[in-house]
């Protein structure tokens, strides 16, 4: 797979640009029938040095087993902006998915797709620019409203912005705080939303990108 063109040391205003255009190509559409191979991602920093650690746990599905993982350090080239974060952490995930990402069926990131205020979170912008199936799940809201889901494992409620149901909001262990499951690209969000479900064990987060997050974590340490 091979990482497209795109230009990310940019204006704000550019950046904008971008999401509206790439904003406007996100298909919403059934998950593969065939799921073997789920790669999550998430990123860590160390800003002391202006460098960030982008990591990628491969798992096999359905039993969630880990295959390969893989963690790669690049420079930030991008300022921290509320919603504008993929530009900042996409090319280092890119350059991992070009290197390493061999045969996946779902692309999960910690953060979200369409739950965003321009309705292109980091699952949703990589998930374009690759033509891929993605899911976000995010830890925190980043936009809209909802009411608190049920106490018990698998409760949901809807995540609602401008009008518009954007994602689940998901309680992957009973009276643990809920994650936020959206659409990146080429899924439908019930479907994605039972999918992290099923990704999720002993703990909150689903394991392809638990054991990314492990995997920077251990990195920056």
């Amino acid at each position: 797979m091979t990482s497209p063109d795109h230009a990310w040391q940019i204006s704000i205003e550019r950046a904008r640009e971008i999401q509206s255009d790439l904003e406007k190509k996100i298909k919403i559409e059934p998950l593969p029938r065939s799921i073997f191979r789920i790669a999550g991602f998430d990123i860590s920093y160390i800003k002391k040095e202006n460098i960030l650690i982008a990591g990628m746990a491969i798992v096999e599905y359905p039993t969630l087993q880990l295959i390969e993982s893989y963690q790669l350090e690049d420079s930030i080239t991008f300022p921290y902006i509320p919603g504008y974060l993929s530009f900042r952490e996409a090319p280092a995930i890119l350059k991992l998915i070009d290197l390493y990402a061999k045969n996946i069926d779902i692309f999960m990131f910690d953060g979200h797709g369409v739950a965003h205020p321009r309705g292109l979170g980091i699952a949703s912008h990589i998930g374009v620019l690759l033509n891929v199936a993605s899911i976000g799940c995010a830890k925190k809201r980043l936009v809209g409203t909802y009411q608190m889901p049920a106490i018990e494992k698998g409760a949901t409620s809807n995540l609602m912005f401008r009008d518009k149901l954007v994602a689940k909001v998901t309680r992957t262990r009973h009276n643990v705080k809920p994650v936020f499951v959206s659409v990146g690209n080429r899924a439908e969000l019930n479907q994605s939303a039972d999918l992290v479900l099923h990704c999720c064990t002993r703990y909150r987060l689903p394991e392809p990108t638990r054991l990314a997050h492990q995997l920077v974590t251990k990195a920056k340490n």
